[in-house]
């Protein structure tokens, strides 16, 4: 028997053919959902059916709840998988599709609720004894209670919305006199970002690492750790590369770490996939930040160092089967290393760049793994979030991933936009990250330097020179349009292969 008659995926890209491979792998038809400009997307082609949503605009489309429930009642699903980012961490929602009768493939909404506000997860996890970073648990009345909490636990001190996350309604702050226009300037971006003014005030650990530690748990009161992500290469506190296993943390810290994480689960009565993410400072303290109460975006360098298919697993415990796994059975063999392929260009301030994708070259071979959600042909909207695929590289240890990852990159061809595979190239490259030198601060060190040798490598040159004799090959129009000789390409080549297979007799 099925664990599910149909399942609705409420989101689009290449989390959403995520979802549907895996379905598809469990015998379970999939429902695709789709804004107006969604409509030739991938996620709909693959899915077994697909329902129109409405305008490109998300509150019109992948953020209403109505017409979601609306499209699962239409097509008979019975439970719904959120994917990441729009509704997945909407208890709302959650709560929308319990009372509809359909399975919210995730958390409760009380789970959500409690790990959804910074401040309300700070009380809890105070209770249960999880050590965090020195601050309020609950929202500033004002910039002068803010100053006085800035003075005990030590400038410089950062600034966050309750409700937040990606960076919105975040400042940091280094002194008293600036503690009043930037608590003004978090609440009103906060307030913009999430309906919620509310900001809190904690300790500013400068630079530290960003370590993140996966979780499931079933319901049948089962729950276990999963080893720990490096996801401290970010940009504007969006993580960009994550690595797992990190390349700091040792058995005993992944124990601690992982004992805390599964405190922090059960603390807040969590079920389903979650992510516990933690600052880690220079002494190897860490500390709890928050919970994610999702599938991850970085979910398959967990997958491919513990063997796990975090997307059945989702589905498996949704239907109120038990965890297959004891903590005893997990094991992190080898290292994965994903790279998120955005639709963006890093050379202007990494402005989204849309547009029809003209030409598209695949890497493959060993150790390498590809969640795409793109197609040559298919136009890049400009109304979400840009990420286009996301690249692993695996090995036997990091050298080995980072080796076939940079190979995997150089074979990775991506015609009519930009994208930010060149940034790529470069950390990859890099002796910092070579040695495994992390921080949150990372990325913005290495663009410095990078604008500082501009020009000084060529690397610009010689990949425009690549792509150039890849359009002249593979383009028709390139070659007809291209520099003399262009256009006898293809009928030159056609002409020696007819002529190697002449000489062997071949007709």
């Amino acid at each position: 028997m099925a664990l599910f008659k149909k399942i609705l995926i409420a989101n689009r890209g290449e989390i959403a053919v995520r979802v549907i491979r895996a379905c598809r792998e469990l015998g379970i038809p999939s429902v695709a959902v789709y804004s107006d400009v969604d409509r030739s997307s991938l996620h709909v082609r693959k899915a077994d059916e697909a329902y129109a949503l409405g305008p490109a605009a998300a509150a019109e489309s992948y953020l209403n709840i109505e017409k979601i429930l609306d499209a699962a009642m239409r097509s008979g699903a019975d439970a719904i998988h959120p994917g990441y980012g729009f509704l997945s961490e909407n208890s709302k929602f959650a709560q929308a599709c319990a009372d509809a009768g359909i399975k919210f493939i995730g958390p409760t909404a009380a789970s959500m609720d409690m790990m959804g506000s910074k401040t309300r997860a700070r009380q809890h996890m105070e209770i249960a004894g999880v050590p965090f970073v020195p601050g309020t648990s609950r929202g500033l009345e004002s910039a002068e209670e803010g100053e006085r909490v800035a003075e005990k636990i030590g400038y410089p001190v950062m600034l966050k919305a309750a409700a937040g996350g990606g960076g919105k309604g975040m400042r940091l702050v280094h002194t008293r006199a600036d503690l009043k226009e930037a608590l003004k300037g978090a609440r009103s971006e906060a307030e913009r970002s999430f309906g919620d003014a509310e900001v809190y005030v904690e300790k500013a650990i400068i630079n530290p690492r960003h370590i993140e530690m996966q979780v499931l748990a079933d319901e049948h009161g089962n729950t276990v750790y999963l080893g720990e992500r490096e996801c401290s290469i970010q940009r504007r506190h969006q993580k960009v590369l994550e690595e797992a296993p990190s390349p700091i943390v040792d058995p005993d810290m992944r124990r601690r770490m992982g004992e805390v994480a599964v405190r922090v689960a059960q603390a807040a009565g969590y079920t389903n996939a979650g992510t516990i993410e933690f600052l880690v400072d220079a002494e190897k303290n860490f500390y709890f930040l928050e919970m994610n109460t999702r599938l991850q975006v970085e979910h398959p360098v967990t997958e491919i160092t513990t063997g796990l298919d975090l997307v059945h697993l989702q589905i498996r415990i949704a239907a109120g089967k038990k965890l297959p796994i004891r903590q005893e059975d997990v094991s992190i063999r080898g290292h994965a290393i994903e790279c998120r392929i955005y639709a963006e260009d890093p050379d202007n301030n990494f402005f989204p760049s849309p547009g029809k994708i003209t030409l598209l070259l695949l890497p493959s071979g060993p150790g390498i793994r590809r969640d795409s959600g793109m197609y040559e042909g298919w136009t890049v909207p400009i109304d979400y979030d840009p990420l286009l695929a996301k690249l692993i590289g695996y090995g036997t240890d990091r050298e080995q991933a980072t080796a076939r990852l940079i190979r995997a990159l150089n074979e990775y061809f991506v015609g009519g936009i930009k994208t930010n595979m060149l940034l790529f190239r470069r950390i990859l490259n890099d002796p910092d990250f070579q040695t495994g030198k992390l921080d949150t601060g990372y990325l913005d060190r290495l663009l410095k330097r990078r604008e500082d040798r501009t020009g000084v490598d060529g690397e610009g040159a010689e990949l425009a020179a690549i792509a150039a004799g890849l359009f002249a090959v593979l383009d028709p129009a390139t070659a007809v349009n291209g520099a003399a000789g262009g256009a006898t390409v293809e009928a030159s080549m056609a002409s020696q292969w007819k002529r190697a297979g002449r000489e062997k007799g071949l007709r």
